[in-house]
């Protein structure tokens, strides 16, 4: 069986590096991830195409969107799929962080989430894909269960430093 897909669409090259984190977590959580880069500015009908070749694929998908400033790519992408969109701009000391809007309001009948931590953004998705998925929500589940049992190694080192 193919593993679920997550598509990852990227504004211009300039987000990669923030991509490869989300390419990173997802391989992690058993999804396959795919990078690609088409712009809804620069690039529509390269954007649509992609997006429809996607679309076309019989797997399990969710969308994931990497632009900056003014993210158009998100709305543009959750109006031509059916799957889930997730935002995942990439972090900018511009406009004092303002720029996040562009991802927060949308239109009526678009609706991205938003996530803006790049691990996180592909947990999301795997959480996603593991309703249908057992196998993906075995890999949620493990992952979990590593951050709990960080926290409990961390607890008892901590209480173990206070010890007189």
């Amino acid at each position: 069986m193919a593993k679920p897909l997550v598509v990852i669409l990227m504004g211009s090259k300039a987000d990669e590096p923030h991509c490869q984190k989300i390419a990173q977590a997802a391989r992690e959580l058993g999804l396959e991830p795919v990078l690609r880069i088409g712009s809804a500015h620069k690039t529509p009908a390269h954007a649509a195409e992609l997006l429809r070749r996607y679309e076309a694929d019989p797997r399990p998908k969710v969308y994931i969107t990497v632009a900056g400033r003014s993210n158009a790519l998100s709305g543009f992408a959750d109006g031509a799929v059916t799957a889930p969109v997730i935002a995942c701009p990439p972090p900018s000391e511009a406009f004092a962080g303002a720029d996040l809007y562009s991802s927060l309001r949308m239109p009526s009948g678009i609706a991205p989430a938003l996530v803006l931590e790049p691990a996180n953004a592909a947990l999301l998705a795997a959480k996603m894909l593991g309703l249908a998925d057992p196998q993906v929500r075995q890999a949620v589940t493990a992952y979990q269960q590593r951050q709990a049992e960080k926290i409990l190694v961390d607890d008892e080192s901590i209480q173990a430093s206070m010890q007189p």
